[in-house]
């Protein structure tokens, strides 16, 4: 189908008609897709041939930068339609993509209540639940019936941005309740929405941060989640398809950061190579001054290596399982908190469960590398037996402070309302790195005596 438009997109001249007809077929976010292969004249052209009931629902999902070409080629009056059409979280995400000159010329051609609308969201903090709120929703009064309900959701509903599930206010607009449609199409004409609403209510706060919204989704199985003031008053909600936009966006920046990437905003063929430099060398700067730790180290036991050089050989092996092991369990600890399943609380279970699986795998991987240094040596070579011996010990240790190390500095973060996902596989192994050479000389200088 996104062909098909394509083709017909792409004809000299457009025909209307056959381009309406396959749009009606058409799911709206394929349309929008379509507008990103199209070139800037292609772009304007087709916009204005949308039918008109479509055009505003399309423009919200069209990139951000086919929406800026968009914009600067309408009139003020089809601005303003187009914006005032769009609900009010959709005008907003629209209005932070855009440059300083285009919001200016966008708000100048805003109805007055829609202006304020966001106005209000924008002051809210980036990352939290006013920011992201809708303010087109469903509200009955607890007096009314149920006939009187549907009344009133047959009259707004069309612009409202859910219809699934209402929300039921007094005069001061307190949230006392919620309804869901399934409710009240089970219920009697003549019943009184108070008596059928839940008022088992779960809502957020305007201040909320984001990622307890979207853990409220997932706990609860919600559609959409009402957002109140201060004062418990109902200022908005917060629907799933701009939930599942937020967890998308959280999921892709703790990533950047396990990678040890400074978050980008911008996807990652549109950011420009200058861009993706710039978020890259400040923790390669980090992790590379922090490595010096690693050159200090060999430096102080210059004796010990050159007393037994084989000990050499086996120092980028327990450097590279150590880090390895680290990683496995800060990887595992830093999703099991982003799920919910890992508290700050659960530390001392954490660790000791930690410990135990340290020592198994490293019992396991010191068995096989006994094995492996011993029979590749001279079994007669007592030198040998002590330096698999040395090693294979000191691959026990790592291991074991490895997972431990991995597990604890992500919950030290969270404590310290530091993002886990800093501390994660290159931070980790800088510091396993550094520890498993202490450990690796220390052993041999007591077992072979250097």
């Amino acid at each position: 189908m996104i062909e098909e438009i394509l083709e017909l997109m792409n004809e000299n001249p457009v025909n209307p008609t056959k381009l309406h007809e396959l749009i009606e077929k058409m799911n709206t976010v394929d349309v929008a897709d379509a507008f990103e292969l199209l070139s800037r004249e292609k772009t304007i052209q087709i916009f204005r041939l949308l039918p008109k009931n479509l055009a505003a629902e399309v423009f919200s999902y069209i990139v951000p930068e086919k929406q800026q070409i968009i914009v600067e080629a309408l009139t003020d009056s089809e601005v303003s339609k187009i914006i005032n059409e769009l609900f009010v979280d959709d005008a907003v995400d629209f209005i932070e993509e855009m440059p300083a000159n285009v919001v200016k010329r966008v708000l100048k051609n805003l109805g007055e209540d829609k202006r304020r609308l966001i106005n209000q969201i924008l002051q809210y903090p980036e990352d939290s639940a006013g920011s992201i709120m809708a303010t087109e929703y469903v509200d009955l009064r607890e007096d009314a019936t149920v006939r009187e309900a549907f009344d009133v959701i047959r009259a707004t509903g069309p612009n409202k941005e859910t219809i699934y599930t209402c929300y039921v206010i007094r005069r001061d607009r307190l949230l006392v309740g919620v309804l869901s449609a399934r409710a009240l199409m089970l219920a009697k004409p003549h019943d009184i929405v108070g008596d059928i609403m839940d008022t088992n209510l779960v809502f957020a706060h305007t201040t909320d941060d984001r990622e307890m919204i979207a853990d409220l989704f997932k706990r609860y199985a919600l559609l959409s989640l009402p957002v109140v003031d201060k004062e418990q008053r109902l200022v908005g909600i917060v629907t799933v398809d701009d939930i599942v936009q937020v967890i998308e966006e959280e999921n892709t920046e703790d990533f950047e950061r396990m990678a040890a990437l400074s978050p980008s905003e911008e996807p990652y063929l549109k950011t420009t190579v200058a861009r993706v430099a710039r978020n890259r060398i400040p923790w390669l700067l980090v992790l590379m001054l922090s490595a010096t730790i690693t050159g200090s180290i060999i430096s102080h036991f210059e004796d010990s290596i050159a007393a037994m050089t084989a000990l050499v050989a086996f120092i980028p092996m327990l450097m590279g399982t150590g880090g390895n092991a680290g990683s496995q369990s800060s990887t595992t600890i830093i999703r099991g908190m982003a799920l919910g399943e890992i508290q700050i609380r659960d530390v001392i279970r954490v660790v000791w469960r930690e410990v135990r699986v340290g020592v198994i795998c490293g019992a396991s991987l010191g068995l096989v590398n006994f094995a492996r240094i011993f029979i590749m040596s001279n079994p007669k070579d007592t030198d040998a037996l002590l330096t698999s011996l040395t090693v294979t010990l000191s691959l026990i240790v790592t291991v074991i402070l490895a997972k431990t190390v991995g597990c604890v500095l992500p919950i030290t973060a969270k404590k310290l309302k530091i993002d886990p996902a800093i501390m994660a596989a290159p931070l980790i192994t800088t510091i396993v790195d550094a520890t498993s050479l202490i450990v690796y000389f220390s052993i041999a200088k007591m077992i072979m005596q250097i």
